[in-house]
């Protein structure tokens, strides 16, 4: 099993997430700041799968131990899948809350405010021998209006109510997020591969 990996990120939040999560697997989560690396590659596929790689390889090709990259965003249905793979780039360079109330207004007076929070988690492998993506997903819908009260995690957590959880991220402890959330439960599909791989087997990749 792999002893490090580089989790091509500069977000502290994810990074913390994936660390928590691989820990336990006495594997040593580095960020890119760890190694003095800066993401280069643009993300220029339509798809979270194909910038996930994107990122994934970019990182690879500059390193030489294991790489984890993911491309997550919030998939609005009503919107036809936006802001997707915009998440993290719409309104850019604007504060969340500001994203957060301008997702709100284009949702005003739109019943259907199903959506879904996803995540692809690329894999690879320190001999770069071994590519494969793992995919996480949590279902929900867009709250009407900030719900009131303390507010935990980022970006979009404040308005996404997860029917997992029965209620929103931005309401959720950070255990109770990592149990259900997109980036969770890609997370754990890492880490049943990284297992199996240590002892033969292969769980798959979706």
């Amino acid at each position: 099993m792999e002893k490090k990996i580089v989790f091509a990120s500069h977000n502290e939040n994810k990074v913390r997430e994936v660390r928590e999560m691989l820990s336990p697997l006495g594997i040593t989560v580095l960020s890119l700041s760890d190694l003095g690396l800066k993401q280069t590659a643009e993300e220029t596929a339509d798809t979270f799968e194909g910038n996930s790689l994107i990122k994934a390889k970019d990182i690879a090709a500059r390193c030489e131990i294991a790489v984890l990259s993911d491309d997550s965003g919030l998939s609005i249905e009503a919107l036809d899948g936006f802001p997707g793979v915009h998440s993290a780039r719409f309104m850019e360079g604007h504060s969340y809350v500001e994203k957060n109330k301008a997702i709100l207004e284009r949702l005003s007076g739109v019943s259907n405010r199903k959506a879904a929070f996803i995540t692809a988690m690329t894999y690879i492998s320190a001999d770069r021998k071994i590519e494969k993506t793992f995919i996480g997903k949590d279902e929900g819908h867009i709250l009407t209006a900030f719900p009131a009260g303390k507010q935990n995690g980022f970006g979009y957590d404040p308005i996404f109510f997860s029917d997992a959880l029965s209620k929103s991220y931005g309401e959720a402890t950070e255990e109770e997020k990592n149990a259900v959330s997109h980036r969770g439960r890609a997370l754990r599909k890492v880490v049943a591969y990284l297992r199996s791989e240590n002892d033969g087997t292969d769980t798959g990749n979706r």
